[in-house]
């Protein structure tokens, strides 16, 4: 077409144009306004014409350039109804192309009109301009205001009139309903008496405001700046345009001006700009005077209000130091930073609206933060009577929300209610009452149907739809939200526009610098479109949308200060993979729905993954939002079975669809769980998400946003839930109102068991009304109500109730504490303990005991006043159990109160009267009114620690251990616990300051009214003159056990009075003196202890003679500062004259050289002398055999003596006149080389025969081949061990009877080339020796050949290990090579990573068939030919050949193939775990061919291909004698499988077969089933760590019956279940050789383990079911079933859930060794009968009870045990509950089991401070987290 013709045709399209839209004037307004937002529509108005309004109005459009056009052009076609031919004209004219017509230009009025800025710009003169003339203030006044008009009329037009409606569908004009504010920060924004006028908000965190309370006049007292902090879709843009409108419309009045600004659209501006520059470039320009305006607005700045919306959008945030002054200009960030810092526009309100997150530095300290939540249910309700215009649809909607739940929850998120109404709007007349349940049951199904119901039908709609989701994706990857024109295709545009998608408004990305915008409605509408492009277009693979499926962590205040823009991707990607959504998407694409299924299952799948990880608390908030949009039951189980047991919630907003989604997911769980909401924001109404969920065992809240609102909800969910066990609601600032809510719900949730109101501000009456309830909640057993207001009265109101009401069990106030427990009736508390105990228990079961009262009012300022009103209502009660008064003032009057009406008060326990001002005078009022009462137990006083405390019997026993509240930790190291006798009072009045003249009136009480069992007097100032009154007074005082004088300031001549106690007063057996500490004890236990004392000889005999008169055993203990060489050998002198004493005892006591040998001489002195132990010189043990006729050798510790080579042979020659000596220790002195050789001179005198250590004793490789020179010379050495590493190690073992065989280990005694002669000259000469190990001794490649040829013996057998790095790396040929050269004939070779072992037999002999070998072997021209002659020589009688952990390379592999023909006599062949190439597996295959005589082979933990597993299954091909196969972690595929089975049905004489981790299943299993059928000689099986789950158990079961000589199966971890193993154990019952059945990590259940114990097999040693799934009734019975075993020896049932029950042994296991039964939830309870039971295991060496909960009484009866089990080496307590005092019995038990070689105790509740100390004095106890090494036990 010619120009001229296509001119005139467009000029006629032009006319058609404009006579099709003059027929519809308001739409093409509203399309104006869409793409022009910054138009002044006014003026048009203002043309008569309307064809002449509709002609300007399309002229404007059209000066927008092509894109704006062509979609118009798209809106016109699409949105109205438009002749065929004319749509197709219009859009081959204008639709497409980039020619761009202009048929406008007809002359005049041809030129477009200047951009009118916001409808209001005008052309003026720019800020940054010179001045103009200076103006009079009144003409400045008059700028001003005609500007702050102009602002007022803007804001009308932005946000006052009526929004476009039939076109707009997503912006339907709504009055706005407000949604619910509450402060998020504890700030004072108000004046604290204003705030006080009701409807002004509260200065607390959480509390409820009103947006009109923001900005009233009160405010301005509070922060200039304020932060509204919501989710997305809250409303926070809806609420800043509102702001706006209300201003516009005068509401506002305080503000004079007001702007708005986005940071989205900030972000866009790249220039700086100052602060007039933002206001009027930016958003509108003054007419005239802008200084002056400006000056204005400065002057006038309280009534300016500037509001940001989006900060967590904002780019490039200043850094905190950043500021920009008035006149200077920055970024826009900046001029933000500035105006909350007051720098610009001093005065000015600022207000920000921003997602939860890490708010810029910029915002001040004071700023007000305030959280928005969405709606609650009367603002839902409001919002949908605003939507709908008729009443019944009004009615009709809000039916449907009542009646669907989900959709009610959705709604409470203002941005979802909108798109909720739109799509009831649309649905409404078609469905019928009910059915919006099926159609809009997810949030991304309501965008579905929001966009089917307002997309026209048709292609072109898919292809729009499909391209404005890969625009949306584009743009959320490169963070853009803000299009232009061209940005979006125009048919794009014209769709989105058309149905709302998409909204315009006015930018300016600088001065004089505006264009059009756009954006989709909502951010969470552009996520929707990008989701539903990544579901629907194929360019999108599975691995591209399986990344998208992610979660992200909104923690508060820590993730990064911008938040992302794909906070919802995931969620509306896991709806769209919603089966409801398949048709959709199947549609939308024009593909079938299996390709939609495809895509579907990939989200599935990803969700799947993440639903079992441990995630944070957001993440979880996330994951459940996502689960609930897939709507896949199966999903939503998978993520409940996951959830762990107890999920918290910490520190980020949750709003009510946030719990409703929780809530959604954990109703598909099938047990309890537990929900804790700590400093979390929580929306008010969010409770009311959890009615109905029955899963929820403990509910805990912890914030101080929770109000009355929140406490109203809550009360409503409770009732609800009928699993709800603990309740917790604490640090909330609830009223009375709340608690009335409260009250009125509990009596409603009759499980209830723990309630906790902990700081929330409760006032008197609250508290009241809260224990008034108490009798209707029959389960509770503890109310938690401390740190709340309460008074003295209602204190004492507390009191009566505790005391009347019969199920209140204590009472407990301290300072701010108030805790009250509870015991539930009989029949309740029968009813919570459930189902009846499994037999065993039922004659455990005792009456309930008569319910009393623990009382607890500490430090609660009560006096002696309230005293007399106290005991009036306790003697009214019941009895009581506990009182506790300490902490107040009750001083002497009050104490002597208290103490006196104890007896009548019924107090079984204790009464303590602590810390309440007792003076000395009211000591004696205490013990005389103490005195009156008869079931005194013990009187504890100190004033010094201020300690008051009345024990009573006959509860005494449950005082044992527990410590004095002031006595020091040390004193746990000193203080032995012994047994109290009920009724013997025990008197400690400690630290009172007690003189001699007190002690008459103290004695005459005690004497007159007790019969004393302990009396402490320790910490007074009795001197000599009282120790000797009170020693007089002994014998009147009674039968004591103990008495403590220590710290009295006792003399040595008071101590010798006290010792002549033992001889004047019948009950003192122990005498306990420590002269630096002034620790003096009188003991009834028969010891006598002197420390830190200076004894001389003549005290010393003084001392022997007075212990000659005490009666046995004693023990004698001395703790000297001095103790000379005479003083010793005098009290040495006169031990043989002390028949009745067991143990001496000389600790931190310094010694003289020659003390070893006077101690050494002892052996012979002493006959009954068992132990001497000396330990540098400073502390020495001697233990005392109680008679001669007792059997056992005698040990010799003499360690860090600084014995040399001098003191060898006098130690010697009293060694040799011992009989027996069955240890020595000389370890850590300076013998040296020279000192060994004397010792070895005199070894075969000594009478040894146990066990030498010369550890530590500077010795070198000289000592070493010294060493084995003398071997020979020692027939009774059986082994010795040496190491010269850096801890040193040299150990002799003997034995009694002359040994035939020895062992020598020699360990990094870095030998040279020198030293090999010497070597071997030794070896030759040691022809006794059987076995040398040389680990790490630096012998080179060069250095093993020659000991090898050098080393000759007449006859024998030696074996050598050798282990030394290079070997890892010299390889197998070197290694073989290196073995050649061996003198001898090698009968064994093991190789291994760095190991070489061979076994050596002299004199070397060939047999004949090897050298006619070795003689053809000679024609072969190989490379390898000399090594393998000489190979064949040296290995003539080979009878193993292992491998392992090697790399079998080419020469290696090939050297085999030659060498293994000749090995006539090879029986065993093992290549384990090591790598081998496919030519070197065909080479060994080869060579294995030939050997024939094999009887064992071991190819495990190889990495071979299925290539090379398919050629060693050729070496199995004849091999029909042999009796033991190993292919652990064989790669045995089907093919390869069914060629093993062939193979071992050939092999009758199978002994062993292991095939443990090889991926076998159940059919596998049931082809090895079959073969087995002929294995009647097979022994072992082990086929752990497969697939073979009940169907191949089931299998196996069938053919073990008919295997008679079975002795070990290992079935372990193959996925069987209870159906298999029910199976299983009826077969083995019928194998009656089964020694050994090893079952663990399966899923057998209790009916195997009952099945088990009615057949096992007879001959039992081993079992196995660790982590079985087995409960109590079975382990019960099973351990009935062991009980008496006489042949088991191992028994392991760890990861077991045992619930307190364990087996019990009552006729024991004689010869069990191990029992392993870590975290089987063991408590103190069930530990007694279970330790009990280990007496009557004489064998036990391993106890493993670790990850269990055992605590003190659990160590405490395992000490008493110790001592008695002899074999008993190691016992695991890792991860219980022992505190320090456990340990420490635990310690006292290891000192009397010597055996012993290590207690675990890692991460138990002992203080490190403390573990050390323990450990230091016990070596034995382990407390570190990985295991030290064994300590070895002395004296065993």
């Amino acid at each position: 077409m010619d120009p001229i013709s296509f001119q005139l045709g467009t000029k006629n399209q032009w006319s058609w144009l404009v006579r099709l839209l003059s027929n519809d004037p308001e739409w093409l307004s509203a399309k104006v306004k869409f793409f022009l937002p910054n138009m002044d529509l006014g003026s048009w108005n203002k043309a008569t014409d309307p064809t002449q309004r509709v002609v300007l109005q399309l002229r404007e459009l059209h000066t927008q350039g092509l894109a704006t056009w062509q979609a118009f052009i798209h809106c016109v076609c699409m949105e109205l109804e438009v002749p065929l031919e004319l749509e197709v004209l219009l859009l081959s004219t204008w639709g497409h192309g980039d020619e761009f017509s202009n048929p406008l230009k007809t002359g005049e009025g041809s030129q477009p009109e200047p951009q009118l800025h916001c409808g209001f710009k005008r052309p003026h003169q720019s800020c940054g301009s010179p001045p103009q003339l200076k103006q009079s203030r009144k003409q400045q006044l008059e700028v001003a205001k005609r500007y702050l008009q102009l602002l007022r009329t803007s804001a009308q037009q932005r946000y006052g009139g009526k929004l476009p409606g039939p076109g707009q569908p997503l912006t339907f004009h709504q009055a706005y309903v407000p949604t619910i504010l509450q402060w998020s920060r504890a700030t004072a924004p108000f004046d604290t008496q204003e705030g006080a006028v009701m409807g002004s908000p509260k200065a607390e965190d959480g509390t409820d405001v009103s947006i009109q309370d923001l900005f009233s006049s009160r405010a301005d007292k509070g922060p200039r700046v304020m932060v509204l902090l919501g989710k997305a879709g809250m409303g926070k843009t809806t609420l800043t345009r509102w702001l706006c409108q209300k201003w516009a419309d005068g509401q506002l009045d305080r503000f004079q001006a007001l702007f708005l600004f986005e940071f989205r659209q900030l972000n866009l501006i790249t220039d700086v700009l100052t602060l007039p520059q933002l206001l009027f470039d930016l958003y509108l320009s003054p007419e005239a005077g802008p200084d002056a305006v400006f000056r204005y607005l400065e002057e006038n700045a309280n009534g300016v209000l500037l509001i940001f919306d989006g900060l967590e959008e904002a780019l490039h945030p200043c850094s905190a130091g950043e500021t920009v002054g008035p006149e200077m200009p920055g970024p826009a960030f900046a001029l933000f930073s500035g105006l909350c810092r007051g720098t610009l526009l001093p005065g000015c309100r600022v207000m920000a609206t921003s997602r939860p997150g890490k708010l810029p530095d910029c915002l001040p300290t004071e700023a007000a933060m305030i959280h928005m939540w969405g709606f609650d249910g009367p603002r839902v309700e409001e919002y949908v009577g605003r939507f709908f215009s008729t009443q019944q649809s009004q009615e009709a909607a809000l039916a449907e929300l009542r009646a669907n739940r989900h959709l009610r929850s959705m709604c409470v998120v203002p941005a979802l209610c909108r798109v909720a109404c739109l799509c009831l709007h649309h649905l409404l007349p078609d469905i019928s009452p009910g059915q919006s349940v099926a159609r809009l049951p997810t949030v991304t199904q309501n965008y579905v149907q929001m966009v089917l119901a307002l997309s026209p039908q048709g292609h072109r709609a898919a292809t729009s739809l499909m391209g404005l989701g890969e625009v949306a994706l584009r743009s959320l990857e490169t963070g853009k939200v803000i299009f232009s024109a061209g940005d979006i295709p125009p048919s794009m545009m014209a769709f989105g526009a058309a149905l709302g998608l998409l909204t315009s408004f006015c930018i300016c990305k600088g001065p004089g610098r505006q264009e059009t915008g756009y954006a989709f409605t909502h951010l969470s509408l552009q996520e929707f479109l990008a989701a539903l492009h990544l579901m629907a277009s194929p360019k999108v693979d599975k691995d591209t949308l399986a990344r998208r499926v992610t979660l992200n962590s909104r923690w508060v205040l820590r993730t990064k200060a911008r938040l992302g823009l794909f906070d919802h991707l995931p969620t509306f990607l896991a709806g769209l993979a919603s089966c409801a959504c398949r048709p959709f998407l199947s549609n939308l694409t024009q593909r079938g729905e299996a390709w939609v299924a495809t895509k579907q299952a990939t989200v599935i799948q990803a969700l799947k993954k993440l639903a079992i990880r441990r995630l944070t608390g957001p993440k979880v908030i996330e994951l459940c939002h996502c689960v609930g949009e897939t709507q896949e039951p199966e999903l939503a189980s998978l993520m409940a079975r996951s959830l762990p047991y107890q999920l918290c919630f910490h520190n980020f907003p949750l709003t009510y669809a946030d719990l409703a989604a929780l809530t959604n997911i954990v109703g598909h769980r099938d047990g309890p769980i537990h929900l804790d909401f700590e400093g979390c924001p929580l929306e008010p109404c969010c409770p009311e998400a959890l009615e109905g969920c029955g899963q929820v065992e403990n509910l805990s809240f912890k914030s101080r946003r929770c109000g009355d609102a929140f406490a109203e909800a809550l009360s409503r969910s409770l009732p609800t839930m009928g699993s709800l066990r603990k309740l917790g609601l604490a640090g909330s600032k609830i009223t009375a109102r709340g608690i009335h809510h409260l009250v009125q719900a509990l009596p409603l949730c009759p499980h209830l068991e723990e309630v906790s109101f902990q700081d929330n501000q409760l006032k008197d009456q609250e508290v009241r009304n809260i224990v008034e309830v108490l009798p209707c909640l029959p389960r509770l057993r503890k109310l938690d109500l401390s740190h709340n207001d309460v008074s003295m009265s209602t204190l004492l109101y507390l009191t009566k109730v505790a005391v009347t009401c019969p199920t209140i069990r204590m009472l407990q106030v301290r300072k701010a504490d108030l805790i009250i427990l509870l015991s539930p009736p009989a029949e309740t508390a029968a009813e919570l303990r459930g189902a009846p105990d499994v037999q065993g228990n039922a004659s455990q079961r005792k009456e309930a005991p008569s319910r009393s009262l623990v009382l607890r009012l500490q430090k609660c300022q009560l006096t002696s006043c309230h005293v007399e009103m106290l005991i009036a209502q306790l003697r009214e009660g019941r009895h009581l159990d506990e009182v506790d008064l300490s902490g107040n003032q009750l001083e002497n009057e009050g104490c002597r109160l208290m103490a006196e009406a104890a007896s009548q008060l019924h107090i079984t326990r204790k009464l303590d009267l602590s810390d309440n001002g007792l003076s000395v005078a009211g000591v004696h009022c205490v013990l005389r009114a103490a005195s009156a009462g008869r079931d005194l137990a013990d009187l504890h006083i100190s004033l010094l620690h201020k300690t008051v405390v009345l024990t009573f019997a006959p509860e005494l026993e449950e005082q044992k251990g527990i410590q004095e509240r002031a006595v020091p930790p040390d004193s746990l190291m000193l203080q032995v616990p012994c047994e109290l006798p009920q009724f013997s009072p025990r008197i400690r009045l400690t630290h009172c300051g007690l003189q001699a003249e007190h002690l008459e009136q103290l004695c005459t009480a005690l004497g007159g009214s007790f019969s004393l069992s302990h009396l402490d007097l320790s910490g007074n100032a009795l001197g000599d003159k009282g120790a000797a009154q009170l020693a007089q007074w002994l014998p009147g005082l009674g039968t004591l056990q103990s008495l403590n004088l220590s710290e009295n300031g006792l003399s040595l001549d008071t101590v010798f009075s006290l010792a002549q106690c033992f001889s004047t007063v019948q009950w003192v057996l122990h005498l306990d003196i420590s002269f630096e500490s002034q620790c003096v004890i009188l003991r009834g236990d028969r010891r006598a202890s002197l420390k830190e004392c200076r004894p001389e000889p003549l005290s010393l005999v003084h001392l022997c003679e007075t212990l000659k008169k005490c009666p046995g055993p004693l023990e004698v203990k001395l703790s000297c500062m001095v103790l000379s060489e005479q003083s010793l050998d005098t009290l040495l002198g006169h031990l043989p004259w002390l028949p009745q004493l067991s143990l001496l005892q000389l600790s931190q006591t310094p010694l003289s050289a020659r003390s070893p040998l006077l101690l050494a001489h002892l052996f012979s002195l002493c006959p009954r002398v068992q132990k001497v132990d000396l330990r540098s010189l400073h502390d020495v043990t001697l233990h005392f055999q109680a008679s001669k006729e007792q059997k056992g050798g005698r040990c010799g510790r003499l360690t860090g003596c600084g014995l040399s080579e001098k003191h060898v042979e006098p130690l010697c020659e009293l060694l040799r006149k011992c009989e027996d000596i069955r240890q020595l220790d000389l370890s850590a002195n300076q013998l040296g080389d020279e000192g060994l050789r004397r010792l070895l001179k005199h070894l075969p005198q000594l009478p040894i025969s146990g066990s030498l250590n010369l550890s530590d004793n500077s010795i070198s490789q000289e000592g070493v081949l010294c060493l084995m020179g003398t071997l020979s010379s020692c027939p009774r050495v059986r082994e010795a061990s040496v190491n010269l590493g850096s801890e040193q190690s040299f150990w002799i073992h003997f034995s009694r009877q002359e040994e035939a065989g020895k062992t020598l280990r020699l360990g990094k005694c870095s030998f040279g080339p020198e030293h090999m002669t010497r070597l071997a000259a030794g070896l030759s000469r040691a022809w006794r020796l059987t076995e040398l190990t040389l680990s790490q001794c630096c012998l080179g490649l060069k250095d093993l050949p020659v000991l090898l040829s050098l080393v000759r013996w007449p006859v024998g057998l030696l074996r050598l290990r050798v282990e030394e790095p290079w070997m890892s790396r010299a390889g197998l040929f070197t290694l073989l090579q290196v073995c050649a050269q061996a003198s001898g004939s090698v009968t064994e070779m093991n190789i291994s990573e760095s190991q070489l072992c061979v076994q050596l037999k002299f004199p070397r002999q060939e047999s004949a068939e090897a050298v006619v070998l070795r003689l053809a072997h000679c024609d072969l021209e190989t490379h390898h030919s000399p090594l393998v002659r000489q190979l064949m020589q040296t290995c003539t009688w080979l009878r193993q050949l292992s491998l392992s952990q090697v790399n079998l390379c080419q020469s290696s592999s090939l050297l085999l193939r030659s060498f293994l023909p000749s090995l006539g006599t090879l029986k065993t062949f093992r290549l384990a775990s090591s790598c081998v190439s496919s030519e070197g597996l065909a080479h060994l295959a080869s060579g294995l061919s030939h050997c024939h005589h094999l009887d064992e082979l071991d190819f495990s933990n190889n990495e071979l291909g299925e290539e090379g597993s398919r050629v060693l299954m050729g070496v199995l091909e004849g091999k029909f004698w042999l009796k033991r196969l190993d292919l652990s972690h064989f790669p045995l595929g089907d093919p390869t499988l069914a060629v093993l089975t062939q193979r071992l049905s050939h092999m009758t004489l199978l002994q062993s077969l292991c095939l443990s981790r090889n991926n076998i299943g159940d059919s596998g299993c049931y082809h090895l089933s079959k073969t087995l059928n002929a294995a009647t000689n097979l022994e072992e099986l082990s086929l752990s760590h497969n697939q073979i789950g009940d169907t191949g158990a089931q299998h196996l079961a069938a053919v073990l019956p008919r295997l008679p000589v079975l002795r070990k199966i290992d079935l372990s971890a193959n996925g069987i279940s209870t159906a298999g193993g029910v199976w299983l154990a009826e077969s083995l019952a019928l194998c009656k050789n089964l020694e050994e059945l090893m079952l663990g990590c399966n899923a057998l259940g209790d009916p195997t383990a009952l099945e088990l114990a009615r057949g096992l097999p007879p001959y039992l040693r081993v079992l196995h079911l660790r982590f079985n799934h087995l409960g109590p009734e079975g382990v019960l019975r099973l351990g009935q079933a062991l009980d008496g075993c006489p042949h088991l020896e191992e028994i392991s049932l760890a990861e077991n859930s045992l619930a307190g029950q364990v087996p019990r042994f009552c006729q024991g296991l004689p010869l069990l060794r191990h029992i392993d039964l870590a975290s089987c939830e063991i408590d103190n309870q069930a530990a007694k009968p279970l330790v009990a039971s280990f007496v009557l295991c004489p064998a036990l060496e391993d106890i493993l009870l670790s990850w269990n909960l055992l605590g003190d009484e659990a160590a405490a009866e395992l000490a008493q045990v110790l001592p008695r089990m002899d074999r008993l080496k190691r016992v695991d307590l890792e991860k219980n509950r022992i505190t320090a005092y456990g340990a420490w019995l635990l310690a006292e038990g290891l000192a009397q089991g010597p055996g012993i070689q290590v207690i675990r105790l890692w991460n138990n509740h002992i203080a490190p401070d403390v573990a050390q100390r323990l450990q230091s004095q016990e070596p034995r106890l382990d407390f570190a987290f990985f295991p030290n090494q064994p300590q070895a036990p002395w004296g065993t």
